[in-house]
């Protein structure tokens, strides 16, 4: 009988914990994600004559003229990773940033011999929050458990 006393605030105790590391890998993984696309799409801004060079030259974003693919692409990095920083949207934004990913190593095969892993890094990071969401650190957990308790 205390066995069974003690596995209960055993097993409770274990879950909150999972819960709490999981969390903190989901929000390691939002900020590295979030911060690589913001950086990116700030290079982009701020050079912005030679981005609009790649596009026109380089990049081969397909199904998009280049001057849109410029600044769709530069909009997409600069606006969706801040949703990822707040943990809101997190899982539409992240399937959507997903695209996107595989979007840059399709548009660009230079890219293929030198930045392909850390794409894939990036990916899973993406695909892992789209499929497990923004975790407890997140608005989108506070929102959940805000609308929960209302009812």
């Amino acid at each position: 009988m205390t066995e069974q006393r003690l596995s209960k605030p055993l097993g409770l105790f274990a879950e909150r914990i999972q819960l709490w590391l999981s969390g903190g890998v989901l929000l390691l993984a939002r900020l590295w994600v979030a911060s690589v696309f913001l950086r990116s799409g700030w290079l982009k801004l701020n050079a912005w004559d030679s981005t609009l060079y790649l596009f026109e030259s380089e990049y081969r974003v397909p199904l998009l003229p280049w001057q849109w693919a410029a600044y769709v692409g530069t909009a997409t990095e600069l606006l969706l990773p801040l949703f990822l920083l707040a943990g809101l949207f997190t899982r539409p934004v992240a399937a959507l940033l997903f695209a996107f990913n595989i979007m840059a190593v399709i548009s660009y095969p230079t890219l293929w011999a030198g930045g392909f892993h850390d794409h894939q890094l990036w990916g899973w990071m993406l695909l892992t929050l789209a499929v497990w969401g923004a975790g407890p650190l997140s608005l989108d957990h506070w929102r959940l458990a805000r609308g929960a308790g209302a009812h």
